[in-house]
């Protein structure tokens, strides 16, 4: 590998690392005793549709696979597909199965919260 490929591998490092110690303060925050019905729903929602930026955490981790997806198509060896459509199927999972499930906890947790 050239030393581009290996900076740009490291900096992919750094920021999963950074992606990892945020999502360990959520999970942290998640174990909080005092978390009622409510505030979980409005955790719930921010993983989801984060109203401070496009989109929320489920989103931007499909829009990043999506993103591979694009690479594998012009990398694959043999332009098959190999790669690349079982990545758009896992963003469409991410979006379509994890997103549409953690709304549908966030309404069972908290109902007024939708208009919120």
């Amino acid at each position: 590998m050239s030393s581009t490929h290996l900076e740009r591998l490291e900096r992919v490092r750094t920021s999963v690392g950074i992606a990892s110690l945020a999502l360990q303060q959520i999970e942290d925050e998640l174990g909080a005793d005092d978390i009622d019905a409510r505030e979980l729903a409005a955790i719930l929602r921010e993983l989801q549709e984060d109203c401070d930026v496009p989109g929320g955490l489920i989103p931007m981790l499909a829009q990043v696979v999506t993103a591979a997806a694009r690479r594998a198509e012009r990398v694959e060896p043999d332009r098959d597909g190999d790669a690349s459509c079982p990545l758009d199927e896992a963003a469409a999972l991410i979006t379509d199965n994890a997103g549409q499930r953690l709304t549908w906890a966030a309404r069972s947790l908290d109902t007024q919260g939708d208009a919120a």
